[in-house]
């Protein structure tokens, strides 16, 4: 997310998309586009992963966030489309982009609901935290 904020892209964590499917983390930038990044910590974890391509009808670039130390060698396979997915290595501190995600543009209208749906939770969950009266109120 750091490295993300430096370069205006603003996102959130664990966010629900229409498909069922949680991306780990789901941005907007500046030209409200929008950024997907799923998170792999383990090989297993990244070679056991089939939902992935359902991610890719609800942005305009796909990210693999992968943990330093990681064999990045799957995703140069056919399987894992490195044509259309971009590649970032991170820590607890920072990160740092090895392949960018190209874009691949979402039709107008499903990029606007997706902005509309990353504002209305993100307003939920600034509210829970600002009021913990409501924080019942922001799950849904």
């Amino acid at each position: 997310m750091r490295l993300f904020a430096r370069n205006g892209i603003w996102c959130l964590p664990e966010m629900p998309l229409k498909n069922g499917r949680r991306a780990d983390l789901m941005g907007v930038d500046a030209k409200g586009q929008i950024v997907i990044v799923e998170i792999k910590v383990a090989r297993s974890d990244l070679l056991g992963d089939s939902k992935w391509p359902d991610y890719l009808d609800f942005c305009d670039r796909f990210f693999w966030g992968l943990a330093p130390g990681l064999d990045r060698s799957p995703l140069d396979s056919e399987a894992y489309q490195p044509d259309v997915c971009g590649v970032i290595v991170a820590d607890g501190y920072d990160a740092e982009i090895l392949r960018h995600a190209p874009l691949q543009p979402l039709a107008p209208a499903r990029r606007k609901a997706q902005v509309e749906r990353l504002a209305r939770a993100a307003m939920r969950r600034h509210t829970a935290i600002l009021d913990p009266d409501c924080s019942d109120l922001a799950l849904g």
